[in-house]
């Protein structure tokens, strides 16, 4: 992803202000920007986002580990103290979809009983938005999913341009729509 296309997080992020009473054990970056980024899948392309991220922050990759038992069950560790903190989950969504959001609720699941203030979802495509109006004895998949993360803990999502801005209201907690188009046309501008 070009350097470029990440400017509409810098603005995000920067609303989001350092907790109080930050202590000496905190990592360098928490107690200099008052949050903390992680990577939410075990992917090669969630993690060079994550990192391309932080670097254009000027903050440090979250420690943890996602992986997958060998009975297909998603595991999850968070290797630091995020008590209090407010934390940024990136995450991509891959072939494996359903994996993916597997991913995304478990870490929400395992941040929130590790006692982060707020956990706020970065979710570049957000699965299921294309199943967000009622067919024929079907259901309204994109609903459900935004349910499931309330209840895993997230307190805020910022995603990019959902198949439909109504979705919106599915959730419980804000949710930031960017739109990616202008970011794409200056981008096709200046180097194309």
């Amino acid at each position: 992803m070009p350097r470029k296309l990440l400017l509409p997080y810098k603005s995000v992020f920067s609303r989001f202000r350092a907790p109080r009473g930050l202590h000496d054990s905190l990592a360098m970056n928490a107690a200099r920007s008052g949050y903390r980024v992680f990577s939410a899948n075990s992917t090669a392309a969630c993690t060079e986002l994550a990192k391309r991220i932080t670097e254009r922050l000027g903050a440090e990759l979250g420690k943890s580990v996602v992986y997958q038992e060998t009975n297909g069950e998603t595991r999850v560790e968070i290797k630091e103290s995020v008590r209090g903190q407010d934390i940024f989950i990136i995450q991509t969504i891959p072939r494996d979809v359903n994996t993916a959001v597997m991913e995304l609720l478990i870490m929400a699941y395992a941040l929130k009983t590790s006692c982060a203030r707020n956990i706020i979802g970065v979710i570049p495509y957000f699965p299921y938005s294309k199943q967000s109006k009622m067919r024929k004895r079907g259901s309204i998949v994109c609903k459900l999913l935004a349910s499931m993360l309330a209840k895993a803990g997230l307190t805020h999502i910022i995603t990019m341009d959902l198949h439909q801005k109504e979705i919106q209201g599915f959730f419980s907690f804000p949710v930031d729509n960017l739109r990616a188009s202008p970011f794409l046309l200056q981008y096709i501008q200046e180097e194309v």
